[in-house]
């Protein structure tokens, strides 16, 4: 098996962690009843494992960081398809609410760590390809993994999924086991050189940037059906025929942004994907005239947004070279974050003025991502001009 179908079988890994994420919000109801709790109180079992991917796995992934990845990996990776087991047997809300944490913890670490070994697995110049297919099971455990988990819940029962999932995961644990090679630092890294990398200015903009686009994408999209509803004449059914097309371009996106920053490089697709996001949400406004260029619209939002995350991990792997782990991790973290922020500012507009006004906040929101991709990046390469007239002159 060569390296391009290993990074595939991480990629599936991340696409079963991402449904066992998402999943809840398909199946909330028969979970609230099967508990006897609020669907607000269900809604934790979804916030806790965003929270423990964020804040948890990051620190575990740095007192590790000396650890083979591969063996990390497969630790992971086995704590994830154990905690599906016990998910399937949980006996009431409360060991569930601690099941999830265990599973966005193993999780987060494996997402996190498939994308760093995906990078030492191929050329320095398809590294951003590398990490667009990992971000590619991703974005597809929305379009496919939770759709096909609610129908099998349906008829099974949720719990079912969960028992399905960890056993699905094992094969690409015996993959891994058999073909992965061990992966180590040449170096030990002390946890003080990694949180070197927080004293950098900029990492510390490019974290920014990350938490600022994806919260302009999820101030809109957490909200979309509503904002659908009342921008057009749509029906629930069509709207979830659409929110799917926009899922294939959220797969698309991420393809297509890993091998744009291969070929273009990260700075380029970073600005590029930041631009065209805030001129759709722009032109949201207009959407409601009409009904294809209302969908146009949506999918090139969806594009523009996924293909800014693979550059952007690239981006931050170059900057940290010798510890893209703790890189990836950090800006993982952000992307959860960027996620809560989102969602909070689309509440606070739709709880003080209209669901129409969403599209202006995440404008603004990526608008000043991009004001500081630009100074980032026009600031970087003042710099190496610096250096390198330095260098001539002496």
């Amino acid at each position: 098996m060569n390296n391009n179908l290993i990074i595939y079988v991480l990629s599936l890994v991340v696409f079963l962690i991402g449904t066992v994420e998402y999943i809840i919000t398909g199946v909330i109801e028969m979970i609230a009843v099967d508990f006897g709790v609020t669907i607000s109180e269900a809604g934790l079992l979804v916030t806790l494992f965003a929270l423990a991917a964020a804040i948890v796995a990051p620190i575990l992934i740095a007192l590790t960081i000396n650890m083979d990845r591969k063996k990390l990996l497969m630790a992971t990776i086995s704590v994830f398809i154990v905690s599906n087991g016990l998910m399937f047997i949980s006996p009431s809300y409360e060991s569930a609410l601690w099941i999830r944490i265990i599973q966005g913890v193993s999780g987060g670490i494996a997402t996190v760590v498939a994308m760093a070994v995906a990078t030492r697995l191929v050329e320095k110049e398809r590294r951003g390809r590398a990490i667009g297919i990992i971000l590619m099971g991703l974005s597809s455990s929305l379009v496919l993994g939770v759709p096909i988990g609610t129908f099998f819940s349906e008829m099974f029962g949720w719990r079912v999924l969960f028992i399905l999932i960890g056993l699905l995961t094992i094969l690409p644990l015996l993959i891994i086991y058999k073909k992965v090679p061990v992966i180590k630092e040449e170096e030990a890294v002390t946890l003080r050189s990694q949180l070197s990398i927080l004293k950098d200015s900029k990492i510390l903009t490019a974290l920014a940037i990350t938490l600022l686009y994806v919260g302009g994408y999820a101030t809109l999209f957490t909200y979309i059906t509503p904002f659908l509803q009342a921008t057009s004449t749509l029906s629930i059914t069509e709207i979830s025929g659409i929110l799917f097309l926009a899922g294939i371009c959220s797969f698309l996106g991420s393809r297509v942004g890993g091998q744009l920053a291969d070929a273009k490089g990260s700075r380029f697709t970073i600005c590029f994907g930041l631009l065209l996001q805030a001129t759709t949400l722009l032109l949201f406004a207009l959407s409601g005239i009409n009904l294809f260029v209302l969908i146009l619209i949506l999918m090139i939002f969806m594009l523009a947004t996924w293909s800014i995350s693979p550059a952007q991990q690239l981006f931050l792997v170059t900057l940290v070279p010798r510890n893209p782990d703790i890189a990836l991790s950090v800006n993982t973290s952000f992307i959860q974050f960027g996620f809560a922020l989102g969602s909070a500012l689309g509440g606070i507009v739709i709880g003080r003025t209209s669901v129409l006004n969403l599209n202006w906040v995440g404008f603004g929101t990526v608008s000043i991502a991009l004001f500081l991709a630009i100074l980032l990046f026009k600031k970087m390469n003042s710099r190496i001009k610096t250096s390198f007239v330095t260098k001539v002159k002496y």
